[in-house]
Formats: C-alpha cells, structure tokens, sequence
C-alpha cells in the first residue's frame, strides 16, 4: 500500500518537523494569546488543541496557528514561512506581560499521524490532522521518529489528500491579502470571545455580510494540473484564480483549490479552456 493509499484508506506517517513550533510560558500567556488570535486560547485546558488565525489590523491573515496546551506552556504550530514572522509578532506585543517565548523548532521534531485508522500516539500531541483527514501530530525531542504500524507518506502524497479533501494551506491557498471569511475555516473563529487584534474588521465581515469572494474546491476536466495563478474563466469574464492544483489519482481527475468571487459563479466555470466543477465552496 502507498503511503497516498495508507493516508486515505488507513493510517500514514509522514515528518513535518519543518513546521514552526514556538513556546510561550509565563503567568499571562493565555490571556496574551487570546488577545492576538481569532479563537478563544483562555478557556483552554491542557491536552487540548485550538486552530485559529493571526491577524494584522486591517483584518488581514498573518498566519494560521494551531495551539497546544500543557500543563506550563502554549505550544504555537505554524507554517514554516512564517515562524520568525510570527515569532517576532508577538515579541513586539509583549511589554509587561509575563510571557517568554521560545523558539523550539530546531530542538524538536514532528510527526503527522492521518487517516480513517490513526492512533493517537503518546507523547506530545496536537489533535487534527493537516490533510482534512483524522489525525494527530507529535512533537519529540530533535533525533527521535515516529513510525508504528503506519504507512510512511510523502509531502506530496500529503498534498494531494489535502487538496482532494478542499483543505487550504496557508502560504499556499491563503495569503496576507486574504479575510478570514474567504477561507471557509470558521473553526478558527469565536464570535463572543472579546476583543482581538483584527476583530473590528471580522465582525464587520460577519454582521454585513461583506464576503464577495471566497476558496472553492474545484474538480477540472482533462489531465492538464493548471499553475497557481491561472485564471478561473465565468463565461468571458475572470472569476479568480487557482491557488493550488493536483492529480488525484483515486478520483482520475484534477482538483484544485481557487479564490473565486461569487457574483460568478451562475456561468459554467473553466480553467485554460476545460470545464469545472465546484466541489465545495469554502
């Protein structure tokens, strides 16, 4: 079995230690956390896992985040475009706040365990797998792995579930130009937590409806995987634009994730002339 197979059908493993994964201790972390992210990090009890969103002012995502509590600390998982971004973020917010972050990817390594038969392993571990499939990840001192009765998977076998199961990677399908309500991830969100950095705007979103675009699942005829950055066509006119692509070898087609604006979508939809199908509006 592939480790492709492994992760749709049964259990894969596959090291995602290149993630950011930063440390926050001190007496006020939490509240500090809860105030620079969408989700509510202060009702957190330890061994429990929040997704959720670093804004900018403007409402704007600065990355995605996946949080950890221990008994001590706030273990942060982002991606690895943006963990000294994030990490210097924070540092700037933190004034007389009791909260040390620290840097803990090089001393660490992580390990995503997915798939209808995944089994949460020991150690320290997150809930939620990265593919949309079920899932848990672990993080062990630099060195050490992970294997178990799953299947080893590669980044790109990984990738090709992902998009298969319309989940956005930020960097990828979600950019610093992009709102939340555009990524479909209302998880990360919590609408009556209080105020956050960024909140006015997604309120704003939230209480007029503003949200003229969004990330759509889409299924493309042919073999042809489109670019990131190819035009979504309504008709004559550009619907948006494909941020991710891939052959999917157990649906015999192309899939692919787009930011599409839905003023557009009446029309039948194509990408470099072959049709579309929309899978899923995000």
């Amino acid at each position: 079995m592939t480790g492709y197979e492994a992760l749709r059908q049964s259990a894969a493993v596959y090291d995602v230690s290149g993630r950011g994964r930063i440390r926050a201790t001190g007496e006020d972390r939490q509240r500090l956390l809860h105030a620079m992210t969408t989700n509510h990090v202060q009702e957190m009890t330890p061994g429990q896992t929040k997704y959720a969103f670093f804004l900018n002012a403007q409402g704007r995502i600065l990355a995605d985040v996946w949080i950890l509590c221990t008994d001590d600390a706030l273990i942060l998982d982002v991606e690895p475009e943006v963990r000294e971004k994030i990490f210097q973020h924070l540092d700037r917010y933190i004034i007389a706040d009791d909260v040390t972050l620290e840097d803990i990817t090089e001393t660490t390594s992580e390990f995503a365990i997915e798939g209808p038969a995944a089994v949460r392993p020991a150690g320290l571990v997150m809930e939620g797998g990265l593919t949309g499939q079920p899932g848990y990840r672990v993080i062990v001192p630099r060195g050490e792995s992970v294997v178990g009765d799953a299947v080893a998977c590669s980044p790109e076998e990984a990738r090709a579930v992902r998009i298969e199961n319309g989940v956005p990677r930020y960097g990828e399908d979600m950019l610093e130009t992009n709102l939340v309500q555009e990524t479909g991830r209302n998880e990360a969100l919590h609408f009556s937590k209080g105020c956050y950095l960024g909140q006015e705007i997604v309120e704003r979103v939230r209480s007029r409806g503003q949200v003229t675009k969004g990330l759509a699942a889409l299924a493309i005829a042919g073999t042809d995987v489109p670019a990131a950055g190819t035009a979504v066509m309504s008709g004559e006119k550009e619907a948006g634009e494909i941020r991710s692509a891939v052959w999917s070898p157990a649906e015999g087609r192309v899939r692919a994730l787009a930011l599409l604006r839905m003023a557009l979508l009446s029309a039948p939809l194509s990408v470099n002339g072959a049709g579309v199908e929309v899978i899923e509006h995000r």
